[in-house]
């Protein structure tokens, strides 16, 4: 029993250090964030999402930004709150986007949406400048346009935005080269008019590295110019009584992000912000983006995240919130049920294919089927392997797959992929054949293989737990079967070459050799055991070890919470019961909700009782038949604090 309390106490003195308060919230309304989800923890849009443009209407909320060589190209999200996002429609098919270089770092680049002359615009860069126009976000957007450009004007470049003034009269933010950097207005047809506004001094001696993806915003009859460094980082702003190309009207105000003061803030140097947007509250907020590095942990081959940043202002001088790692106030508004941004699961129970989904190349959207076989995807290889992705947004999760392929020649697979930008880089977990029907788990030169006892149709998990990958198969997706010791993933995870050709990791389904059919896929999978540590979202807890074990309590009398996202809970088969592996000090319990802490679900109360030792100890509760993508919140209990630590949970049938 010594043992047990002594473990507590050095981890009470440990989380100590934790205890601060949340960013942009007063000691008097704290209590209610425990009891709420009021807050949010960076990134708001985890996984790849380069150049984030934002655009407010109304009450709603839009983005977009560079989507490369993804296709289809262009996805545009939707937010009530600017914390949930949902994708909504894709622009550019390919189809018809026989202008754009299909390569990886091609693509498309930039993805300004806007709102202008009673339609939306997108404006983006693909060998020149184009742009499409819809009545609404969801469509349907109409066939690229290419922007025309003259010699006043010169070359247009890429990662341009569009700034519309306060008497509605929208401008292109022209960034070409280094040293280029100008305005112009747009006319009702969407091509340049008027003359140039030169503003080519801001980065003539290189002040700002690039200068590139500059927005702008007005406030108070002031306009404001925000370069960005280059993809290293970087943020700046210029502010001006007057739009014009006069040098001596604009004031450098330098830096637009505070220094960070948080040693654990793990997107730090943000950059290609949005033009700042003002709420009917009067606050201020901006989506920025960021490469993430935790100490010397690089994830930068998850690409470049979103995140959302409260926008100060001292006078006429605006002021991004420092990076921080602790909880953010959430801006004040609604929610409307959009859950947080993650893995979508895929039962292929339609006739067309989610929003969420992307492809490497432009063949392959001609390489699958939802008809061919009822409640399947069928992936149809040609001469080379063809995929169905989804851009990769967390550190733990056990994804799933149900696969039928008959095996008989080497170059017979399909199953599970995870992938670099370049697809130089990637793990595949499949079903296979060498001298025999194989279960084969390879990254680069590292291989597992075990015979395929099951038949044609298979079971595969692949399990993420940081930088540890570790294969399973099965029958009956019940009993599972470790192909052995699992995979260090460092080589895709830190910084690739090309910047991984500017895009992050991706996760879906494969195929080689010949057609392969699914019956879904799932990317955080409730009946694999979930480390505690993997939450998106928290309040009142903090991680800490016992023994080597890693774990999460609360640090506060109030209680706390943490979400893990986009847990599924059954396409095929429902959650009858929940467990959670834990130690405690004294009988308390924990809560389970679906969704949020408000307007969400309790489904269970698992009580916990005081453990002998300092043996785990696994506490259950049934629950009424759930299935289904949600959001998890695991909620501790007011009334004590740090006395219960919980270091899984996970769902069974």
């Amino acid at each position: 029993m010594r043992n047990l309390y002594y473990i507590f106490f050095t981890s009470a003195a440990l989380l100590s250090l934790y205890t601060f308060p949340v960013t942009g919230q007063s000691r008097k309304d704290s209590s209610a964030y425990y009891n709420q989800v009021s807050t949010y923890v960076n990134p708001i849009l985890p996984g790849d999402h380069p150049d984030p443009t934002l655009l407010k209407v109304g009450d709603d909320f839009y983005h977009c930004g560079s989507s490369f060589h993804f296709n289809p190209y262009l996805p545009i999200y939707h937010s009530k709150d600017l914390v949930h996002w949902e994708i909504i429609s894709r622009v550019v098919f390919p189809g018809n986007a026989g202008f754009i270089t299909d390569r990886p770092s091609a693509g498309i680049w930039q993805g300004a949406i806007t709102y202008f002359y009673g339609s939306y615009w997108i404006y983006f860069s693909a060998n020149g400048q184009w742009f499409s126009k819809a009545p609404s976000p969801k469509g349907p957007w109409t066939k690229p346009v290419q922007l025309q450009t003259n010699p006043q004007t010169g070359p247009l470049g890429y990662d341009n935005s569009i700034f519309v003034d306060d008497d509605g009269k929208p401008y292109m933010v022209i960034k070409n080269g280094q040293k280029v950097n100008r305005l112009q207005a747009l006319g009702k047809d969407g091509q340049l008019t008027d003359t140039v506004i030169n503003l080519d001094w801001i980065n003539a001696k290189l002040q700002y590295s690039w200068a590139e993806g500059p927005v702008m915003c007005k406030r108070n009859g002031y306009y404001y110019y925000f370069p960005a460094g280059d993809v290293s980082g970087g943020q700046y702003v210029l502010s001006s009584s007057a739009l014009t190309g006069d040098s001596t009207k604009w004031v450098r105000l330098g830096n637009f992000f505070k220094p960070i003061t948080d040693p654990d803030a793990r997107f730090r140097r943000p950059n290609h912000i949005a033009a700042p947007v003002q709420l009917a509250d009067g606050s201020w907020w901006t989506i920025g983006q960021s490469y993430e590095i935790a100490g010397r942990d690089d994830w930068s081959g998850t690409g470049r995240q979103t995140s959302l940043y409260p926008v100060s202002w001292e006078g006429n001088r605006p002021w991004g919130m420092a990076p921080v790692s602790t909880p953010i106030k959430t801006p004040g508004l609604p929610r409307s049920g959009i859950s947080w941004r993650s893995v979508n699961s895929d039962s292929f129970n339609t006739d067309s294919l989610g929003l969420w989904w992307h492809f490497l190349n432009r063949k392959a959207p001609a390489n699958y089927s939802l008809i061919a076989r009822k409640g399947w995807l069928r992936l149809i290889p040609t001469n080379e392997r063809t995929h169905i992705l989804q851009k990769e947004t967390d550190h733990y999760y056990a994804a799933v797959t149900k696969v039928d392929l008959n095996a008989a020649d080497s170059a017979h697979k399909a199953g599970l992929y995870l992938t670099n930008g370049n697809q130089q880089v990637f793990v595949q977990l499949y079903s296979g054949y060498n001298n025999g029907k194989k279960i084969v788990f390879k990254m680069d030169t590292a291989v597992r293989e075990i015979p395929n006892t099951f038949g044609n149709v298979v079971w595969l998990k692949l399990q993420r737990i940081e930088h540890s990958l570790t294969a399973y198969c099965s029958a009956d997706g019940e009993q599972w079967i470790s192909l052995g010791a699992s995979i260090n993933s460092v080589a895709l995870d830190k910084v690739q070459p090309n910047y991984n050709s500017w895009v992050g990791t991706s996760i879906g389904l494969f195929a080689e050799g010949k057609p392969a059919d699914f019956d879904f896929f799932v990317c955080k999978d409730g009946f694999t055991a979930m480390p505690a540590q993997g939450y998106s979202n928290y309040y009142g807890i903090a991680k800490t070890k016992n023994r080597g074990e890693q774990a999460v309590t609360n640090t506060s009398l109030n209680g706390g919470w943490f979400m893990i996202s986009g847990v599924d809970l059954g396409i095929e088969k429902k959650a009858s019961k929940v467990e959670i592996l834990a130690l405690a000090a004294k009988d308390s319990k924990i809560e389970i909700w679906l969704d949020d802490l408000k307007g969400g679900r309790k489904i269970a109360t698992i009580p916990v009782s005081k453990t002998a030792g300092s043996n785990w100890k696994t506490f259950t509760a049934d629950l009424k038949e759930i299935s289904g993508h949600h959001d998890l919140f695991i909620k501790f209990p007011a009334g004590s604090m740090q006395s219960t630590f919980v270091k899984s949970i996970r769902f069974t049938h």
